[in-house]
């Protein structure tokens, strides 16, 4: 059978200037840090799929949620591939939790200027411009 791409969904919550990464603990691109987010389910949409999880899984309300790109994401060493949906979303309110603790070792708010290392794929192709369309210009929010 001939390998496919997955669709991924991920959001960049900001709040206060700062956005929510997380580190990955058992998945791929493990000991990365990434923005939240998943596999978008058969029948729904990015935009509900976000705000669901979010309060789900994080215990978080987001608002203003957004199209922001689509980055290409291939890992080759895992025969992997994902088309990732990136959205924009305003924290709203909620206290941070952590429902998938068996996925996730850390997670906090990041200024733009002091982003943890090593990201993520996804997130090191959006935060570069490798994606479509680059709705944002990064260049200004971190060193």
């Amino acid at each position: 059978m001939p390998l496919r791409p997955n669709v991924g969904v991920c959001v960049l919550i900001t709040k206060d200037d700062k956005i929510l990464l997380m580190k990955h603990k058992n998945s791929l691109g493990v000991e990365t840090w990434y923005a939240p987010g998943g596999h978008l389910e058969y029948g729904e949409f990015p935009e509900e799929y976000v705000i669901r999880e979010m309060l789900e899984e994080m215990g978080l309300i987001i608002t203003d949620v957004a199209f922001l790109a689509i980055t290409n994401d291939v890992f080759e060493s895992q025969k992997k591939h994902y088309v990732t949906i990136w959205l924009a979303a305003r924290y709203a309110s909620g206290e941070l939790s952590m429902n998938t603790a068996y996925e996730i070792s850390a997670v906090d708010w990041f200024s733009w200027d002091a982003l943890p290392e090593p990201l993520f794929l996804p997130l090191e192709h959006l935060l570069t411009g490798q994606c479509y369309p680059a709705l944002w210009d990064f260049s200004d929010r971190h060193g």
